[in-house]
């Protein structure tokens, strides 16, 4: 009989929570397993979870190849630029599966380097120090860990109205690898996932038609974000329709029929392709929570403290699994305090300065509150806004479109939300986060020079104009 393996940690699950977890209790010198299922398209395990497999990568690869092909198409003449351009989608496709390979290849070579072990199969716990390993082959092993870390992720939501086939109606994994534009398509949900999708495709030639249950465009973001961005999106060709909810699909030959409701009543539209991105729900089930009396809320989630204890004796959960947003910074940065709160230390982490960013063109990047949520607490505020229409980079570029917004607290000026619709916002945004980390003012960003001509001067003139005196607009 195979003797058990015993370590300091066990990690569930190999995505941007557990990994990093992993490595950190690593660092620490802790000996740490991590547990791990997934497996590729040639069957063979890798590392990285949803996020560098069919997420966060290789979406952010095809949409940096969609950007390249319509600047080519309709933008380049602007620059002097003249070309032919052809697609081949088949190219795109294995540019974005060696991206993704290089990456999970890395993480393995990270465990290799932190002395990692790599436990392939699923996990579930079946005591309070154990679990067992189904693996790839169907044999089981047990495991014993003087702590448990679930990091087990999330998948993506399925309706009833709209069940996926992996050929005419695909979830989001499914939306990466398509190996031809389909000349129409149907993305059930215009949220950020949604929106990334459909910026791929109708770059690439494909009449993408949104359909939206909900009556507000981006709910979460500031309005005044979300109106420019509705404006800009339904110009670039996305047909974006709200208050439309999916009550069946019919399959037609090659095609597939949606049926929706909205206020004009009962609609219909064939598409080639549907896509159901209508979000994400916490990897939860088979985990063998129950065993050892840890709970999950009416949505599946693992109920944790602000410290991510599970209230379990030495077990924990992070990432998509738990409250909070499914990003996946924020899951690393509660894997690395996790990592570290169990060796000892005393991490933390700030919920209130995560930022949140979607990938499109324009892109909107935000941290912090938004204008609405502060009024309706009752905070008195300023704001200042700066569009980059101003801006000479932006100029220089040729991305002129959205603006940036600083929201500051009208008597100590201390900046609660800075919100980014306009070009590489995403990167933008981390002056903002670094501001707000520290309890910034509005007048530390505008009093701090930048350099010119740089986008990043669009939030040092929107900090300017929290007090009315941006130079430049």
């Amino acid at each position: 009989m195979e003797k058990q393996k015993k370590f300091d940690v066990i990690v569930l699950g190999g995505g941007p929570a557990g990994y990093v977890a992993a490595i950190r209790c690593a660092q620490l010198g802790l000996s740490t397993a991590c547990i791990e299922k997934w497996l590729d398209k040639k069957n063979k395990p890798v590392l990285g979870g949803t996020c560098l497999n069919v997420g966060c990568i290789p979406s952010k690869a095809l949409l940096d190849s969609s950007h390249h092909f319509e600047f080519l198409t309709k933008e380049s003449k602007a620059h002097g630029i003249e070309a032919t351009v052809s697609l081949n989608v088949t190219q795109m496709l294995e540019r974005k599966n060696k991206i993704v390979a290089g990456l999970t290849q890395g993480i393995a070579g990270l465990f290799k380097k932190n002395k990692v072990d790599w436990l392939k199969g699923s996990g579930k716990i079946v005591g309070k120090k154990e679990v067992t390993i189904t693996h790839h082959d169907g044999s089981t092993s047990t495991v014993c860990g003087n702590n448990i870390i679930i990091a087990a992720g999330s998948n993506p939501v399925s309706i009833k109205t709209a069940q996926t086939d992996d050929k005419s109606v695909i979830d989001s994994s499914g939306a990466l690898s398509l190996s031809e534009v389909p000349d129409s398509l149907c993305i059930i949900g215009a949220g950020v996932i949604g929106l990334e999708l459909g910026s791929v495709w109708r770059r690439l030639g494909s009449k993408v038609t949104m359909l939206e249950a909900a009556p507000e465009f981006l709910p979460t973001t500031d309005v005044a974000i979300s109106k420019e961005a509705y404006k800009i999106f339904k110009k670039q060709g996305l047909k974006i329709q709200l208050n439309s909810k999916v009550t069946a699909t019919n399959y037609l030959e090659e095609k597939v029929e949606v049926h929706y409701e909205n206020k004009e009543g009962q609609q219909s539209t064939t598409f080639d392709k549907v896509i159901v991105a209508v979000g994400r729900s916490p990897n939860t089930e088979n985990l063998g929570l129950d065993t050892v009396g840890i709970k999950t809320d009416v949505r599946g989630f693992v109920v944790v403290d602000d410290k991510c204890h599970t209230g379990v004796d030495n077990i924990y959960a992070i990432g998509d699994c738990v409250r909070g947003p499914m990003l996946a910074h924020k899951a690393s940065e509660e894997g690395v305090a996790v990592a570290e709160r169990i060796f000892g230390q005393s991490p933390h982490v700030n919920f209130n300065t995560v930022p949140w960013v979607i990938y499109t063109w324009p892109e909107i990047a935000w941290v912090g509150k938004n204008e609405k949520e502060l009024k309706e607490a009752n905070r008195k505020i300023r704001v200042g806004t700066f569009p980059f229409l101003a801006s000479g980079r932006a100029h220089a570029m040729g991305s002129t479109q959205g603006f940036v917004k600083v929201i500051a607290d009208e008597i100590t000026d201390t900046v609660l939300g800075v919100h980014i619709i306009g070009p590489n916002a995403s990167e933008l945004i981390s002056e903002a986060v670094l501001a707000m980390e520290f309890g910034a003012s509005s007048e530390d960003i505008a009093r701090t020079i930048h350099g010119h001509p740089t986008l990043s001067e669009a939030l040092h003139e929107a900090s300017l104009a929290v007090e009315s005196r941006t130079i430049h607009y």
